[in-house]
């Protein structure tokens, strides 16, 4: 239903808790979640279409766990398949690194080769069927001014569209946050004068994706990119019947002259020996890939995310991982601040754990950048003799969230389980049956090896029962009241590996602490409910609203 005019045939202002400003994965998952936790969103989207084809191609366990809480995750990754292995190979083919990227984690491969459309329809799906989710797909944001009680936006059709149909009137919203999910050239990050601090080497690729006609072998089924210093290039597979060729411009080549799509055929056929009869061209452009960040990520009530925040390099296909991630962390945080049950400084907390995560993982695909891009002889020698002689320093563990929402000792370090996506196995509680989230609900978890209401006094039970924690208590006894049996034992090896009797995990599925002594995790509830900014009054239907979150 369309919002009322006003004597002068604009439309009256209309009122909402967020406008997400951008509908790309990070944007997808910040609607699809706070319109699951029951807020009024307005999504604001200048594309009249979604793009339909693919960037991204590859996300990891944590990110598929994110897209199983927005989405329905058996559609969203009907055409995906696990990656096991990455390879950098000299100019001669000869292998310099392989990246072991088997495992599992959070319920699925640790690294999974995806068709982007596929999850960002599925993520769309779900968000459409919130009634509170209003979806304007081909209008641009005009205006953003913030006053004392929120953000006024005035928006219009997207001037770029030529039918007839974008003959509306401007719309004004008065929303209480705003989400800059607008890509790397954010009209929110502008608007609000945010500068990019700019890590350099800056590199242009033509990306080639491809819709296979045939089998093209295991030549073209693994991950590899061949570091050569007259033109480095590469291919991976998108999903499992995709495939990405990419290639890297060189200075001084002209753009536009890689954009024709007969010199993309014509490298295929020279390096590859492919052409039309093996493949079906999908997209051919040329990207050029930036280390950005922004200075700051909020603005009082105006939050930055993915690209708009920051921007990386390719090479640990963590770009847009990393988007969603924000996403899923200003969901819900902003859905506890809307709620009436956190204070607004909990938001504090997202560029305080959000940055140092994504400038971790920025650095690491900068330099992978600098390994496959060099063109210098002479380095390129050095780098190849180093890898071969096996004196190249290995890549730092992959980071995990060491500030902010975080329970830490009395010493003030964390303990080695805290700040880590926790575990999702599959587990049976009664007739239900599947991953841990699908069963016991979404939101936060306490997982324990005996029931926490031994443990725990009325007034903790309260608090938890307002915040909609879930409780998983592990048996072996099937039988026992609210008992979830483990199928496959990820909860326990868990537990066994840090020695916990109990784990306390947030909405995005990053412990938040953990004990070793089950007389200890009511001082570990209370820890969370001081970090929260907890407020004391009561707010109607909460764990209403969080149960009617379970959806198929």
């Amino acid at each position: 239903m369309q919002p009322d005019l006003n004597q002068g045939g604009e439309h009256a202002a209309e009122h909402y808790d967020v406008a997400v400003i951008g509908y790309g994965p990070t944007g997808l998952v910040a609607a699809s979640m706070l319109g699951r936790a029951g807020h009024r969103v307005v999504v604001i989207e200048r594309w009249p279409t979604p793009y339909g084809l693919p960037r991204l191609t590859h996300i990891d366990g944590e990110t598929a766990r994110i897209v199983q809480a927005s989405s329905n995750v058996e559609q969203a990754l009907r055409n995906a398949k696990p990656v096991d292995t990455y390879h950098y190979r000299d100019a001669q083919g000869e292998l310099l690194l392989e990246v072991n990227w088997t495992g599992r984690a959070c319920g699925y491969p640790g690294h999974i080769s995806i068709y982007q459309p596929d999850i960002e329809d599925a993520i769309d799906a779900r968000a459409s069927r919130y009634e509170n989710v209003t979806l304007l797909r081909g209008w641009e944001v005009e205006t953003l001014k913030q006053d004392g009680g929120g953000v006024v936006l005035s928006a219009h059709p997207w001037r770029c569209a030529q039918d007839a149909q974008w003959t509306e009137a401007p719309r004004t919203f008065h929303v209480r946050y705003v989400i800059g999910a607008d890509g790397a050239n954010s009209f929110v990050r502008r608007t609000l004068g945010i500068e990019r601090t700019d890590f350099g080497h800056n590199e242009r690729w033509l990306n080639l994706d491809s819709e296979n006609k045939r089998d093209l072998g295991d030549a073209c089924a693994r991950t590899t990119i061949f570091c050569d210093p007259a033109r480095a290039y590469m291919h991976m597979p998108i999903g499992t019947k995709r495939t990405r060729f990419e290639l890297r411009v060189l200075p001084g080549e002209a753009t536009q002259d890689w954009e024709r799509e007969e010199a993309g055929w014509r490298w295929l056929k020279e390096r590859y020996g492919l052409g039309p009869d093996d493949l079906k061209m999908l997209r051919h452009v040329v990207y050029t890939f930036e280390t950005r960040m922004a200075e700051r990520w909020r603005e009082s009530r105006v939050l930055l995310a993915g690209d708009a925040a920051h921007t990386m390099m390719p090479y640990m296909g963590q770009g847009a991982c990393s988007g969603m991630r924000d996403g899923i962390n200003l969901a819900w945080k902003l859905d506890l601040v809307l709620s009436g049950c956190a204070s607004p400084a909990l938001l504090d907390t997202y560029e305080t754990e959000r940055r140092p995560h994504v400038s971790a993982i920025a650095q690491m695909s900068l330099f992978l950048g600098k390994v496959v891009n060099e063109d210098d002889p002479h380095k390129v020698a050095e780098r190849d003799a180093a890898f071969r002689a096996g004196s190249v320093p290995p890549m730092p563990p992959f980071p995990k969230i060491e500030q902010g929402i975080l329970h830490r000792n009395a010493d003030g370090t964390l303990s080695p389980s805290t700040g880590a996506p926790a575990p999702q196995g599959r587990v049976r509680q009664g007739a239900a049956e599947g991953r841990l989230d699908d069963v016991i609900g979404y939101g936060f978890q306490i997982v324990s090896r005996a029931h926490p209401a031994h443990y725990l006094d009325a007034h903790q039970f309260a608090f938890l029962e307002r915040l909609g924690c879930r409780f998983a208590v592990l048996s072996d006894d099937s039988a026992a009241t609210d008992a979830v049996v483990e199928l496959d034992g990820d909860q326990r090896a868990f537990m066994d590996e840090h020695g916990i009797e109990a784990y306390m995990s947030r909405p995005d599925f990053v412990v938040f602490g953990s004990v070793a002594d089950l007389r200890d995790l009511g001082a570990l509830v209370d820890d969370l409910r001081d970090q929260l900014h907890w407020c004391a009054r009561p707010v109607a239907d909460r764990a209403a609203r969080t149960d009617g979150m379970r959806v198929s």
